[in-house]
């Protein structure tokens, strides 16, 4: 990332801090739900935008990490800061497991095949009444302390949303400098002739995958701990297809894209309020004007101006 870009990164996650004293309440929770989705779409970009994989699964993930640490909680009594690590850590082993063998699939039958995944987590929610609590769901799951001092509302759990998303922008960014995020998009590129280069084609993918569900998962634990219930309509389809809008919208492929589609779309509904219904006909124009005229997202609009302001510079 070039240096200006992350000079001004690091100036607006600095400038969030102020958010606190002079939103609403109710503005302060919708921003800690766009915090929590920005988190999962870091993990999507790291799946579709940098390795290229058509994943509809990313909702699954954010439930998995949710319903493992309200378990943890509520049934093993654990303290919400080792659940957490521990949802987080599921999420990844369990992408591993079904990657292995979805993974060797391409295009629209891997998506296809995440989708199953997806819909298969919300079916077994749904029907596993003694363990994931069925359609009642899982409430009563504990707000996070430190010590005697409740992170429990919304504007003081916005400073913990604030930390995650940062340090989970942080090592995404590494990442993608590290040979491990440049091998994901060589896969993307140019999947034979990465191949041909001695790099495991199906560990990149299973990698990409991976990190993809433990952004996910702890995404998932973070707004678990935040709404202190938990059911499986939370997770559904429609909100890994609202993800990967996110993601298309901000800009495939950058980080910040990411963040930003998921700042936008998540208030995109309070903005337009007016509009009722209507809204999903702005909001699926909307997708379509960006798919025709600004395929790599808004963030492309932002970089080719810095590129200008670049170049104009004595």
């Amino acid at each position: 990332m070039p240096r200006p870009a992350v000079v001004a990164s690091v100036a607006l996650f600095l400038l969030a801090l102020l958010l606190p004293a002079t939103v609403s309440g109710y503005g302060i929770r919708i921003l800690n739900l766009a915090f929590i989705s920005a988190i999962a779409v870091i993990g999507l970009n790291f799946a579709f935008g940098y390795a290229g994989l058509i994943t509809l699964a990313q909702a699954g993930f954010v439930g998995c990490g949710a319903y493992v640490t309200a378990i943890l909680t509520t049934s093993v009594g654990l303290s919400p800061w080792v659940s957490i690590p521990i949802a987080t850590a599921s999420g990844g082993v369990l992408a591993v497991l079904i990657g292995l063998p979805i993974l060797r699939l391409k295009g629209h039958y891997l998506a296809l095949a995440t989708l199953g995944f997806n819909v298969s987590f919300v079916i077994v929610a749904t029907n596993w009444k003694s363990v994931m609590g069925g359609t009642d769901g899982i409430s009563g799951i504990p707000a996070l302390t430190l010590g005697s001092f409740s992170l429990g509302t919304d504007h003081r759990y916005f400073y913990v949303l604030w930390t995650a998303l940062a340090v989970a922008t942080w090592v995404a960014w590494r990442i993608r400098a590290s040979h491990v995020g440049l091998a994901m998009i060589a896969v993307r590129d140019d999947e034979i002739a990465t191949a041909t280069s001695s790099v495991g084609v199906t560990r990149i993918r299973v990698q990409a995958f991976a990190l993809s569900a433990v952004y996910a998962a702890l995404a998932g634990a973070l707004f678990a701990h935040m709404t202190n219930f938990v059911a499986p309509d939370d997770f559904a389809l429609g909100h890994s297809i609202i993800y990967l809008a996110m993601l298309i919208i901000g800009g495939e492929g950058s980080i910040v894209g990411a963040i930003a589609g998921a700042v936008i779309v998540t208030f995109m509904p309070e903005l337009l309020r007016d509009l009722g219904s209507a809204y999903l006909i702005f909001f699926g124009g909307l997708m379509l004007l960006i798919l025709i005229y600004l395929p790599k997202g808004l963030f492309s609009v932002a970089a080719a101006l810095g590129r200008r302001l670049g170049m104009a510079r004595p």
